[in-house]
């Protein structure tokens, strides 16, 4: 409410970035800010996706996807549908990188850089990896690790990969969820951040505000009209 948001943006959104298979990273927008969308929203979402993704982690054309339900452009709702025609639009305009539908289960495979999506399926999404990832540890340790005198001697033996693995899905590595589509660096922390968490999200915050992309993003939508109705 203080920055206020980019000039011609609808909706703010929170861009969680996930750590990928293919080593990149990867981008969802929206995890929860806006739980009921307009194809408009997710269409900006793409955008300023794709310029985040481009500042950040100098992709020169990060790939966008929309999330659904399969690949083929006649699935999901009536939502998807109309904004799988507004980001194909884009991308003919050259305004981003539009892949077409991507599923869940390739978000963290390396496959795409953004992902675009309603608040309310997003957050599903990221509750789901974080979730995943806690039981899998989980798992890993009672039933692997723990299990005898030899898996213990193992783990001692691969404990610094274990490690770096489980920092990679830490959020208090991260630090907190960036704000996107406003005009200043604004980080949401996590519910449950302690002071490491916080003491990054500090570092993230200014690493942001170096990368002030407003102006840019501001061009991008003027460019963005509707696409017209043939006659």
């Amino acid at each position: 409410l203080i920055v206020k948001r980019v000039k011609g943006i609808r909706r703010a959104a929170m861009g969680p970035v996930m750590p990928n298979k293919a080593g990149g990273k990867t981008v969802i927008l929206d995890c929860g800010a806006n739980a009921e969308c307009t194809p408009e929203f997710l269409l900006q979402f793409g955008l300023v996706g794709s310029l985040h993704a481009q500042k950040s982690f100098g992709i020169a054309s990060p790939r966008v996807g929309l999330l659904n339900i399969g690949t083929e452009d006649s699935k999901g709702t009536a939502l998807q549908k109309e904004t799988y025609g507004l980001l194909t639009y884009a991308h003919e305009q050259g305004l981003l990188n539009f892949i077409g539908n991507v599923e869940a289960r390739e978000v963290l495979m390396g496959g795409v850089d953004v992902v675009v999506c309603d608040g309310f399926s997003g957050n599903i999404l990221l509750k789901s990896i974080e979730g995943t990832a806690s039981f899998m540890g989980s798992l890993m340790k009672h039933k692997i690790f723990k299990r005898n005198f030899f898996s213990k001697l193992g783990y001692l033996l691969c404990k610094p990969g274990v490690k770096e693995v489980v920092g990679m899905m830490d959020y208090r590595e991260v630090g907190g969820t960036q704000f996107v589509g406003v005009r200043k660096a604004i980080i949401k922390a996590h519910g449950s951040s302690d002071a490491l968490a916080f003491c990054n999200g500090v570092h993230q915050a200014m690493e942001l505000a170096k990368q002030n992309f407003s102006e840019e993003l501001e061009q991008n939508l003027k460019l963005l009209a509707p696409p017209k109705e043939e006659v």
